[in-house]
């Protein structure tokens, strides 16, 4: 029988982290028992271990305590990181200390799956530089900056690379544990999970889901102000020549210190800005798809649908038929 280790970190905790716990650890045992109830013999055990005899929360009215301490466990096969306070002091011995036995089963050969914010421990052991990584939208901007060597996928829900798994974030965990049940169990009792807690099977994307506020910490006052012009003008098609002319600048020296402050090409900043204006529009209006299109600097039906797939996965139809249901359907 094989070792499934869920982590539990500690002081680290927050409300995701528990669901993350025990909706991974309910999942997992269903399958257990699915595949059970079907003549197997079990595949995992599944222990809840940490350094700390207990994680609490709300002032202790939620308490989760482990059930080993990570030090006693010599090998484990897969290990699961929930979603867990990144902005705390990572560099405290307990923090080390679950670092340093993660890279070590690693090595060791056993697999590792992050959930949400979780990819930050990750990237802190080094485990995924030069890997493909995904973890919720929202913390995007603050990962790239701390880990420039992980090649972050933002739209991806659940990455699978080199023994390691990462998914996108909030409740997106739940995708990534069905993607677990499949590849350790079979197809079947995937979807006998799936159906069992409801969870969409074979989601890949969080496009959909990622709200685009636009990248602002950065002190490059000249391409802060591109970016004002830009969000100010949605209208109107920008050329980039004439955006850096405006400036004073050369067109290469102009993408290069955009690039560097916000991580997007002027051209990916400019699509992006429209395209979040484009399905707030979708959103709360009964705008037709042309009417939206022109107010965001289009003319071409085909490029703004392009545009708009790409950056939220689905079309402009499927995407007010989702937001916005009781908005007249007009294309």
């Amino acid at each position: 029988m094989k070792h499934i280790t869920i982590l539990i970190p500690g002081g680290k905790t927050n409300i995701n982290s528990m669901a993350c716990i025990i909706g991974a650890y309910e999942i997992l045992t269903a399958a257990n028992d699915y595949w059970v109830g079907n003549g197997k013999q079990p595949l995992y055990e599944i222990e809840m271990a940490g350094l700390s005899p207990r994680a609490e929360l709300m002032k202790g009215l939620l308490t989760l305590k482990t059930e080993k301490n990570i030090s006693a466990i010599q090998k484990t096969d897969l290990i699961l990181i929930p979603s867990l306070n990144h902005k705390e002091d990572e560099n405290d011995n307990e923090s080390q200390a679950m670092l340093d036995w993660i890279n070590a089963h690693y090595r060791k050969g056993a697999e590792i799956a992050s959930m949400c914010s979780a990819a930050f421990v990750l990237a802190a052991a080094g485990l995924l530089d030069g890997k493909k990584c995904a973890t919720h939208w929202c913390f995007a901007d603050a990962f790239q900056k701390k880990f420039p060597k992980v090649n972050l996928q933002v739209e991806q829900l659940i990455t699978d690379e080199h023994r390691i798994y990462t998914n996108g974030g909030g409740y997106s965990f739940l995708n990534l544990v069905i993607y677990l049940v499949e590849k350790y169990y079979d197809r079947q009792t995937a979807i006998y999970c799936s159906k069992i807690f409801q969870i969409e099977i074979d989601r890949q994307s969080q496009s959909a889901f990622i709200i685009f506020a636009g990248q602002k910490h950065h002190s490059d006052e000249m391409v802060k102000k591109a970016q004002a012009y830009i969000e100010s003008n949605l209208e109107d098609k920008i050329s980039m020549e004439a955006l850096s002319s405006r400036f004073a600048i050369g067109r290469r020296n102009f993408d290069r210190r955009f690039i560097k402050a916000t991580g997007n090409t002027p051209v990916e900043y400019t699509q992006r800005v429209k395209m979040e204006f484009a399905k707030k529009e979708f959103e709360t209006t009964r705008k037709t798809i042309n009417e939206i299109m022109y107010a965001v600097g289009y003319s071409d039906t085909k490029a703004f649908r392009e545009v708009f797939r790409k950056i939220t996965g689905i079309s402009p139809l499927e995407y007010r038929g989702k937001y916005n249901k009781e908005a007249a359907i007009r294309a």
